[in-house]
């Protein structure tokens, strides 16, 4: 039998401090109904100055290992998927490595905005796949909250801070049946960088360093862009919207993913939303809504489950994986 990447575990961490709506109103011209309306957000968590990308993947590793009965020296790669590195570098991964005593193995980071998790995924599955590793932390960690503009309430409303893990183990198995990651896809279109970025980096400092974003062409390409890689994944394994039982999506926009699970034709609770308590997490949002719907028990072991997502850049893409 091939080899396959066998999702064995998954962990979250979110930050300990909650900021409502109303709580955003009282310094900026929205309110509760209308932040609600336009996003199905209500709450989002934001990072304190000591948890970083790094201090909150490594959280989210250890539970993800835990769950998975895991050890570090099981760990041979970290792939991290952030857009809010605690550095240049050293990679946030190497400072997830370190923090988790992983001696061997190596890890670095993606830069796929939104996307960054199922970018990171299909880096990872592909490493299993041919041999070069044999188990694999795959970690989404974000503190948007230190690249928003606080006084632009388009965007400062929409996001929130967290990290989320999986540990995948080599395992056999065939067909679309058997547990593991069935097929991944990615895609990028950088003619579209200019509609959702980031003004800056070290090698801008002359810029502003903050997050800037044309909503409505990002939500009408977001819709075209994940139906496309949905109906790709399931192309690739001759499945149809019937057998998927999970859809497990990026968490950006509540009418997003109404859409989205009204093209599949799933019930609205098949879909798994955090949204609404999470606002969106960027790469950690996919990771985050997948572990908390494994840990209460709603995705269970044998369901197959869609994963997609689109971020700046623009990057986009879709994993199907068989729990």
């Amino acid at each position: 039998m091939p080899i396959r990447s066998i999702l064995a575990g998954v962990g979250a961490y979110l930050p300990k401090r909650v900021v409502t709506n109303d709580e955003l109103a009282q310094r900026l011209e929205t309110s509760d109904t209308w932040i609600r309306e336009r996003t199905g957000i209500r709450q989002r968590h934001i990072a304190s100055p000591q948890e970083t990308a790094a201090f909150m993947g490594t959280e989210a590793a250890k539970s993800a290992l835990a769950n998975a009965h895991a050890e570090p020296a099981e760990v041979e790669a970290i792939i991290l998927a952030t857009s809010t590195p605690d550095q240049a570098f050293p990679a946030t991964a190497l400072r997830v490595q370190a923090a988790l005593g992983v001696t061997n193995g190596y890890g670095f980071d993606i830069s796929a905005a939104c996307a960054g998790f199922i970018y990171a995924l299909s880096v990872a599955d592909s490493l299993i796949r041919t041999g070069a590793a044999r188990g694999a932390l795959v970690i989404g960690s974000e503190v948007y909250s230190r690249i928003l503009n606080w006084n632009d309430r388009g965007t400062c409303v929409l996001f929130g801070d967290g990290a989320g893990a999986v540990f995948l183990r080599a395992g056999k198995g065939r067909g679309t049946i058997d547990r593991g990651i069935l097929t991944t896809h990615m895609h990028a279109q950088g003619t579209l960088g200019d509609i959702l970025y980031v003004d800056g980096a070290v090698g801008q400092p002359e810029k502003s360093g903050h997050l800037v974003m044309r909503g409505q062409e990002v939500f009408r390409h977001a819709v075209i862009r994940l139906a496309e890689a949905v109906d790709e994944a399931l192309a690739a394994n001759g499945l149809t919207r019937r057998d998927v039982d999970w859809l497990v999506p990026h968490q950006a926009n509540l009418r997003i993913i109404d859409a989205m699970g009204k093209r599949l034709g799933l019930p609205s609770e098949r879909v798994v939303v955090t949204v609404d308590r999470h606002a969106n997490t960027s790469a950690a949002s996919v990771p985050l809504a997948l572990a908390e719907a494994w840990t209460d028990g709603r995705i269970r072991h044998g369901d197959l489950v869609l994963m997609e997502a689109l971020g700046g850049g623009l990057t986009w893409g879709s994993a199907l994986v068989r729990m």
